[in-house]
């Protein structure tokens, strides 16, 4: 914003000088207002974390996956992205259990540590939440032979 007066001399001509800008409310924005996270938004961070981490096959326990996968079959059904993870989130910090599936031949703690680091990078980016801990589980390797079961098609 620029505020436009004329010279003291009376020459007529419009000298410019930028206006300081008023701060209306006291105080940083910041400190005008509160910020809640709900626990899905943060599963859903961790979820997607988790999965873009080389050696992570799956996410979730055997039934949690079998739900998972009927649930993708019925027509407006989607894979969901918090299956395996559960956040406890409070007002600046969370607290994460994740439960993988890892492919077989890759060296689960080598992964687990991945896991953690690319979960609480998004996390604290994204949310700006302090993570203090990210608890994995390990509940299966999955074996090359080990195909995805398809079901037949009713219609073919």
């Amino acid at each position: 914003m620029t505020d436009m007066t004329t010279s003291p001399e009376g020459g007529g001509e419009p000298q410019v000088s930028p206006r300081k800008a008023v701060r209306r409310g006291g105080g940083d924005a910041a400190t005008r207002g509160r910020t809640t996270i709900a626990d899905g938004v943060v599963e859903k961070i961790a979820g997607m974390a988790a999965r873009d981490v080389l050696g992570v096959h799956a996410m979730g326990g055997g039934f949690s996956r079998t739900i998972g996968a009927m649930r993708e079959r019925v027509p407006g059904g989607s894979k969901s992205v918090t299956r395996g993870v559960k956040a406890e989130v409070g007002e600046v910090q969370t607290a994460l259990d994740l439960e993988i599936v890892v492919d077989y031949g890759v060296s689960i703690s080598d992964v687990a540590g991945a896991v953690r680091e690319n979960v609480i990078a998004a996390v604290e980016r994204m949310t700006g939440l302090e993570v203090v801990e990210v608890n994995i589980a390990v509940g299966d390797v999955h074996l090359p032979e080990e195909e995805e079961e398809e079901p037949e098609p009713r219609i073919q």
